[in-house]
């Protein structure tokens, strides 16, 4: 049986689980919530290269990513910064939709399945 890695195990959730050489991720959100979906999409994506990287992975090796905007009109300012972030033909599966977000401020949380080197 293979065994199963948490990485920064907490009550409720844990930030990163890994098995079988898949790294999954719980949705990550900004910390400033001061910033526009630019500043905020941009802390997440920060929040995530650096949890893959703990575990084993990188950006490359994104298997999926599920995104989630507080309004469905900031998707071309998000896409900008996840276009400059993504690695060239490493684009992963992808879906993007508008939902209400657990706290008031947050304007996006991306979820990230991920492979190990």
């Amino acid at each position: 049986m293979a065994s199963i890695q948490r990485f920064h195990v907490g009550p409720r959730l844990s930030e990163t689980a890994v098995h079988n050489g898949t790294i999954y991720l719980a949705g990550q959100v900004a910390d400033d919530l001061s910033q526009d979906i630019r500043g905020q999409t941009a802390q997440v994506l920060g929040m995530v290269e650096r949890l893959l990287a703990e575990a084993g992975g990188d950006k490359s090796r994104i298997l999926m990513a599920q995104i989630f905007l507080s309004d469905i009109t900031d998707i071309d300012a998000m896409n900008e910064v996840w276009d400059a972030w993504i690695p060239a033909g490493q684009t992963p599966p992808r879906a993007t939709v508008q939902a209400q977000m657990a706290k008031q401020g947050y304007k996006i949380e991306i979820v990230v399945t991920g492979a190990a080197r």
